[in-house]
């Protein structure tokens, strides 16, 4: 029996998604080191394809931003589902197996890089909902089980990214090792022990997150 071509990707197929792959981490990385101005043509040189190549993918630099944000969501409901997966009876665990996970991945705060430069799409408004429904879950579970103090909203775990994910000046292991320190410092403050000290204001909402990343339409 013949394989089935249509379940099974060519070698073109598999090219063109390694080199998307590529792409979209060179944006990232290029948009991380250098701002919004980065130049297209030295994202396609970190991810090694033609200027032409890249252009035929994403017509402009907005619409490989807007492919950043898409895939940065969709990776963090993927991430955060499989730590639901690893510790399903755990929800504390699980919580700290997601944020660490982000944590050790990222090259630098997405949010500074890109948030309200943009309008919001139907893609990103699906990824965004889905990861939304997920820390909902996990942080009313980590709440429940007396893990997590009441006062957390899952949109504070978002910001908490944000802040662990700033961008170190040095060697890429080192600047991993000093994001993950400092998210276990906060991580100390999220469990339900450290009760000592009032939280200052309310936290923030899903609504408030979405403005954040989103242009004014």
């Amino acid at each position: 029996m013949l394989p089935n071509s249509s379940s099974s990707p060519t070698g073109r197929q598999r090219s063109a998604e390694r080199n998307d792959s590529l792409v979209l981490r060179a944006a990232r990385d290029a948009f991380a080191e250098l701002g919004w101005n980065a130049p297209v043509s030295e994202i396609a040189r970190r991810a090694g394809v033609g200027m032409g190549s890249l252009y035929r993918r994403y017509g402009s630099k907005d619409q490989l931003a807007q492919a950043i944000r898409v895939a940065g969501t969709e990776k963090a409901a993927a991430e955060a589902q499989a730590a639901v997966t690893a510790e399903p009876d755990d929800a504390w665990r699980a919580l700290v197996r997601f944020l660490r996970a982000m944590t050790a991945a990222s090259s630098g705060s997405a949010l500074s890089m890109l948030g309200g430069r943009l309008p919001s799409t139907p893609e990103l408004d699906t990824a965004s909902a889905e990861l939304f429904d997920i820390l909902d879950d996990l942080t009313a579970r980590a709440r429940a089980d007396g893990s997590l103090r009441a006062d957390i909203h899952p949109a504070d775990l978002m910001l908490i990214l944000e802040t662990v994910n700033t961008r170190f000046p040095t060697e890429a292991e080192r600047a991993r090792e000093l994001r993950l320190r400092y998210l276990d410092l906060i991580l100390i403050g999220l469990h339900a022990t450290a009760t000592e000290y009032d939280l200052t204001g309310t936290p923030p909402g899903w609504d408030e997150i979405r403005a954040l990343w989103n242009a004014e339409s």
